[in-house]
C-alpha cells in the first residue's frame, strides 16, 4: 500500500474499475460534486449524492486530515426552469416595473437554496469547503478565478467551439476521444442541454455553451451578444476556480454521466489542454420510490422537506438521520428502493445502535479500524454497518462492567458517520400533547393510532409507561427518555 493512497480504493466510472486512490497532492485532496438546481425544493433523489459524498468527505478528512481536503459543491441558479418559476411567482411585480427579472430569479433561488441548506443539515451533512453559485461565475471576476465567458473564449480560440446563429456551440468532432466517460460513439450522441438547441449545428452532438436571451429573459453581456450560459459550462468554470484545471474526484448522480459530465470533460480538457479533468469519476445509483420511478404524475414525488416536516410519506414525519441511514444501507453504486419499510428498518437499527452507544459516557478517541477499512473499500457502508451491529451487541453484553470500550467505539463511529450521539432532545410540551392525543385514541378504542403515537415517541427517544391512578383508577401515562 503506497502512503498517499492510505488504503483507499474507489470505483472509477471513467475506467470502469475499482482502483487505489492516490491524490495529486496529499496535502490538498480535491473533490467536486454537482449540487442542486434551485428552482424548487430538493427531492429525495437529490438527498442521495449529498449524503454519499458527505461520507466520502468525512472519510477523506479522516485519512488525510481535515485541513487537507477541499470539497466543492455548486449551486445551479442559472436555468430556464428557474426563469419560469420567477415569472410565475413574481410576474405581476415584474410587469408593474417593481422588480426586474434578475431580482425575481434571485428571490426564487435564495428561498430554495436556503431550504436546501436546512434539508441537508438535517440529513447530517457537513458544509462543503466552498459552495459557489453559477451566477457569480458567468463574467470575469475581480479575483481572477475562472469564469464561463473566459472559458468559452478559450474554446473558440483553440478551435473547439464556434458561433452559429448568435449562439456558441462546442464542436464535438474537434475532440477525438469525446464520449470516453459514457462509452458512447460520437454518432450516437444527442445534444444534452437544458436550453433548447436550434438546428444550426455542425454535428448532431454539438452542445450549447452560450445562448442568446430575449429582453424578457435574464442575460449577461458577452462578445456574442446578451445571453446566458449553457448548463455544462458552469461546472467547468467553478471546479477550475477552486480546484484547478485537474483535480482528484468528481462526483454526482448516475443520470449526470451523459450529457452533463461528458460535456464538462470536453469543455475543461479542451480549454486547458489537459489529458483529464478529474482523475476519478464517481456516480451514485438511481432511486425509486416503493418500487416505481419517482414521478409527479405517479404521485410519488417527495421533497426532503416533506419527509422531514409533513406526514405525506407513510403518514408521519421522519428524522433526518433515519433518512440518512436508509440511504446508506444500500451501496452507493446500486439502485435504491426508497420505501416506508426501509425507513422503519433504518429507524429500528439506529435506535438499537444509539441505546448501545449510550452505555458509554464519551466516544472513543480512535475510530474502529474495521469501520474505516470497510469505508475505504469503495464506501462499503453495509460492511461498516455490520461492524456497528457487532459493537452494539458487545456493548450490551459488557454493560455494568465499568468501562465499556465497545460502546465508546460505537459512539465514535456513529458520530463520524454523521449521526447525533448527544443526549436526546425532547420537547416536553409536544410530548404532553402527543400523550393527550394517544389517550383520546385509547378511549375511542382506536388502538392503531394509539400505537402509532407510542412508536413515534419511542423513535424520538421517549418511552411511555401506562399505569393507573391509585385513587381514581384512571389511566395515567408517564414517560422517560430512552433511545
Amino acid at each position: 500500500m503506497s502512503e498517499p493512497s492510505k488504503g483507499l480504493s474507489l470505483y472509477n466510472t471513467l475506467t470502469r474499475t475499482k482502483e487505489p486512490f492516490v491524490p495529486i497532492d496529499p496535502q490538498n485532496v480535491r473533490m467536486y460534486v454537482c449540487g442542486p438546481t434551485v428552482y424548487d425544493f430538493a427531492h429525495i433523489g437529490n438527498a442521495r449524492p449529498a449524503i454519499v459524498f458527505d461520507v466520502l468527505f468525512r472519510l477523506l478528512r479522516q485519512l488525510y486530515g481535515e485541513k487537507h481536503v477541499t470539497y466543492v459543491r455548486n449551486i445551479t441558479d442559472v436555468d430556464d426552469k428557474i426563469n419560469a418559476r420567477a415569472l410565475r411567482d413574481f410576474g405581476g411585480e415584474i410587469a408593474a416595473g417593481k422588480l426586474s427579472l434578475n431580482d425575481a430569479i434571485r428571490k426564487v433561488t435564495e428561498k430554495t437554496a436556503d431550504q436546501y441548506h436546512k434539508d441537508v443539515a438535517a440529513l447530517g451533512c457537513l458544509q462543503p469547503t466552498y459552495e459557489p453559485r453559477a451566477t457569480e461565475f458567468v463574467a470575469p471576476r475581480a479575483d481572477g478565478k475562472a469564469d464561463m465567458l473566459s472559458l468559452i473564449r478559450q474554446l473558440i480560440e483553440r478551435g473547439h467551439a464556434y458561433v452559429a446563429g448568435g449562439e456558441v456551440l462546442f464542436d464535438t468532432a474537434s475532440m477525438p476521444d469525446y464520449g470516453e466517460l459514457s462509452k458512447r460513439n460520437l454518432d450516437e450522441q444527442q445534444a444534452g442541454a437544458r436550453i433548447a438547441v436550434d438546428a444550426h449545428k455542425k454535428n448532431p452532438g454539438d452542445f450549447v455553451l452560450w445562448k442568446l436571451s430575449s429582453p424578457e429573459e435574464p442575460g449577461w453581456e458577452s462578445p456574442w451578444g446578451r445571453g446566458r450560459p449553457g448548463w455544462h459550462i458552469e461546472c467547468s468554470a467553478m471546479s477550475a476556480a477552486y480546484l484547478g484545471e485537474v483535480f482528484d474526484i468528481h462526483g454526482g448522480g448516475l443520470d449526470l454521466i451523459f450529457p452533463h459530465h461528458e460535456n464538462e470533460i470536453a469543455q475543461s480538457r479542451c480549454a486547458h489542454d489537459t489529458k483529464v479533468m478529474a482523475n476519478v469519476w464517481m456516480h451514485n445509483g438511481f432511486l425509486q420510490v416503493e418500487g416505481q420511478k419517482m414521478s409527479k404524475s405517479l404521485g410519488n414525488f417527495y421533497s426532503i422537506h416533506e419527509l422531514l416536516e409533513t406526514e405525506t410519506f407513510g403518514g408521519r414525519t421522519w428524522p433526518g438521520e433515519v433518512l440518512r441511514l436508509a440511504m446508506l444501507m444500500t451501496h452507493y453504486r446500486e439502485p435504491i428502493d426508497f420505501s416506508v419499510r426501509k425507513l422503519e428498518e433504518a429507524e429500528n437499527t439506529l435506535r438499537k445502535w444509539k441505546r448501545a452507544a449510550d452505555l458509554a459516557p464519551a466516544a472513543a478517541k480512535d475510530l474502529p479500524a474495521e469501520v474505516v477499512e470497510a469505508l475505504s473499500d469503495d464506501l462499503a457502508t453495509y460492511t461498516a454497518f455490520q461492524r456497528l451491529t457487532q459493537l452494539a451487541g458487545e456493548a450490551v453484553e459488557a454493560s455494568g462492567d465499568g468501562g465499556n470500550a465497545a460502546a465508546a467505539s460505537l459512539k465514535a463511529a456513529l458520530a463520524f458517520l454523521g449521526f447525533d450521539v448527544g443526549a436526546a432532545k425532547v420537547d416536553e410540551a409536544a410530548v404532553a400533547k402527543a400523550i393527550a392525543r394517544r389517550l383520546e385514541f385509547i378511549a375511542a378504542k382506536n388502538w392503531a393510532e394509539a400505537d402509532r403515537i407510542r412508536d413515534e415517541l419511542l423513535a424520538q427517544g421517549v418511552q411511555l409507561k401506562d399505569g393507573k391512578d391509585p385513587v381514581t383508577g384512571a389511566r395515567v401515562t408517564t414517560w422517560e427518555i430512552k433511545r
